[in-house]
């Protein structure tokens, strides 16, 4: 069976290699996933023969998307204050995480290759790093294999696995199973997380349970937005403040009509609104309910967005900042297939938080309903109940933002243990 899963899994890198060439343009996800690896060989030669300074150490990190960038940030960033000697690389897989790959202080990021051997070998050549570190779960078997054929150390930080994740299954496990076990460093979030992992393939010796890194993000940007940025300056407001941030047309389903129904019990608050995907259909969606239910909307840059009942956040990049803002978090996905998005990010600014019921593979999300700062809603009327009273009865909301703020808190320390991992790597 292990044969066959992986011969498959090769031919189907081969097709999507050759889907790239022809993708056309198109706002659909998986599309501009192919067609930003266009000349992906060639942009990796480039920066390998006119930037790669072969006498230097190479930290290469991997981080699928956003979430696992939040992850890897924190390690790159100790990486380029404590080993300044280093070049740093980072790569990425999701479209939606190319804005924050720019922001990063690196040497090089790009997109990862298709995971085949050519791929993996010309950038393998083009970073001749010392070691690859993966962010979170994703380990990708061809350029594993390949990285560790040419003595690149291995290893992967804030590791976790959900009880019911899909690399659980017979099928990954024939594909994953030698990844894992190559390799030779692994941060664990918890115990439990530890426990699913050695049952992947990782072996037990070269685990170590180090937190999640994100804690230590989420925190260090809660203290350092600037919230006399003019966009800052402009959304000050003494309106009660709910930002829903990440959200898909399933969550807005439930949330925008619950907010309409609040405003008609008098309630004189906002909502700052950040689409997951902020297409002109989505938008245009979320203008039709403003319209529809008599409220006043605004762009993120318009000069009238600190006054407007809804303010649209038609760009990427900037939700974090946007929390700050809040007197209360919605976090998007937990009424959608793609799972729940980040509810740190809010809690770390003691904003009580707002998620729905798909959230069972998310630790964080349960850990901040069990200590109450924050609230799975099913639907309509129970988001009406909860947003009634946080942003009606001050003690209420402030109490449980207290609660979200103490958990974000509780978690700080994982960058530095992560980092003394990946740096037995590069020693």
């Amino acid at each position: 069976m292990r044969f066959a899963v992986q011969l498959g899994y090769r031919a189907l890198g081969q097709l999507a290699r050759g889907a790239a060439v022809v993708a056309p343009n198109s706002d659909s996800k998986l599309l501009r996933t192919l067609r930003a690896r266009r000349g992906i060989r060639e942009r990796y030669r480039v920066w390998g023969h006119s930037t790669r300074d072969p006498r230097r150490p190479l930290l290469w990190m991997h981080a699928p998307s956003v979430g696992e960038g939040l992850q890897a940030r924190p390690v790159l960033e100790l990486a380029r204050e404590r080993r300044p000697e280093l070049q740093l690389a980072y790569t990425h897989y999701s479209p939606s995480a190319k804005a924050f790959a720019r922001g990063l202080d690196v040497d090089f990021q790009d997109y990862l290759p298709f995971d085949t051997p050519g791929d993996a070998d010309v950038a393998l050549v083009a970073l001749a790093p010392t070691a690859l570190v993966f962010s979170k779960l994703d380990v990708w078997p061809v350029i594993t294999h390949a990285a560790r054929a040419r003595g690149v150390r291995l290893g992967l930080i804030s590791a976790t696995l959900a009880r019911g994740s899909s690399r659980r299954s017979r099928t990954a496990s024939a594909l994953l199973r030698d990844a894992y076990a190559a390799l030779e460093v692994v941060g664990a979030i918890d115990d439990a997380d530890a426990d699913r992992l050695v049952q992947l393939g990782v072996r037990s010796n070269v685990i170590t349970v180090t937190g999640d890194t994100r804690y230590d993000q989420v925190w260090l940007r809660a203290q350092r937005v600037d919230r006399s940025s003019p966009v800052m300056q402009r959304l000050q407001s003494a309106r009660p403040t709910l930002v829903a941030g990440s959200t898909w047309p399933p969550d807005e389903a439930v949330l925008l009509p619950a907010i309409a129904a609040l405003r008609a019990e008098g309630v004189d608050m906002r909502i700052i609104i950040a689409p997951h995907e902020p297409t002109a259909e989505h938008n245009a969606h979320i203008v039709e309910w403003a319209r529809g239910a008599r409220l006043t909307l605004a762009r993120l840059d318009d000069e009238q967005s600190g006054t407007a009942d809804v303010v649209l956040v038609d760009r990427v990049g900037v939700l974090g900042d946007l929390y700050a803002l809040a007197d209360a978090a919605f976090v998007g996905g937990g009424f959608h297939a793609a799972g729940l998005h980040s509810v740190l990010e809010p809690a770390a600014f003691a904003a009580p938080v707002l998620l729905g019921p798909k959230h069972e593979n998310s630790r964080d999300a349960a850990l901040l309903a069990q200590r109450g700062g924050g609230a799975s809603v099913g639907n309509e009327a129970e988001v009406l109940r909860r947003l009634r009273q946080w942003l009606v009865e001050p003690a209420a909301r402030r109490d449980a933002g207290d609660y979200a703020r103490a958990l974000v808190r509780s978690g700080i320390g994982a960058a530095e243990r992560s980092f003394a991992l990946v740096d037995r790597l590069l020693r």
